[in-house]
């Protein structure tokens, strides 16, 4: 499961490690083939294409899960829920935060997404700044050793006791 602010480079990290074959849940492609706006704006959507691309990415990762011991699987999931998080520890899922940093998100975010897009990453960065006491600034680690420090991009601790 991948996970990050809008524009921080979830998708580029995505298809420089898929291969044919692995299975990628992303919420903008769906957008995109669904709407059939190939060209242009990826990122900007209308309320009813946004309603019918959430929904087919739930039920696209919900079927993608049944598969990851056959397959890889890649989930593009930017603020997932503690219920979403649950359900990916439950399949053993690697969490992955792309994160370059604020300065850089916002400034993709200014040249490329529309002004939309910088509220969720601020949002993003402030959910981020509140559970590790980081002000934000700077880089973090990306790729592979990413850190899964967002509290929105880390699964619940994992236990077998019952409770």
């Amino acid at each position: 499961m991948i996970c990050g602010p809008p524009a921080g480079g979830k998708s580029t990290w995505v298809r420089g490690r898929a291969r044919p074959g692995d299975v990628v849940v992303d919420y903008d492609l769906l957008a995109v083939a669904l709407s059939g706006a190939h060209q242009g704006d990826t990122h900007g959507h209308p309320e009813v294409v946004r309603q019918v691309a959430h929904r087919a990415r739930t039920a696209a990762i919900r079927e993608a899960l049944r598969h990851v011991a056959k397959i890889d699987v890649y989930v593009i999931h930017s603020m997932p829920s503690a219920e979403w998080l649950a359900t990916y520890a439950e399949h053993g899922a690697e969490i992955v935060v792309v994160d370059p940093g604020r300065d850089v998100v916002m400034e993709r975010i200014a040249r490329e997404r529309p002004t939309s897009a910088k509220a969720v990453a601020t949002r993003w960065y402030n959910s981020r700044d509140r559970g590790t006491g980081q002000g934000g600034r700077g880089p973090a680690p990306q790729g592979g050793g990413a850190r899964p420090r967002h509290p929105q991009c880390t699964p619940p601790p994992r236990s077998s006791r019952s409770w």
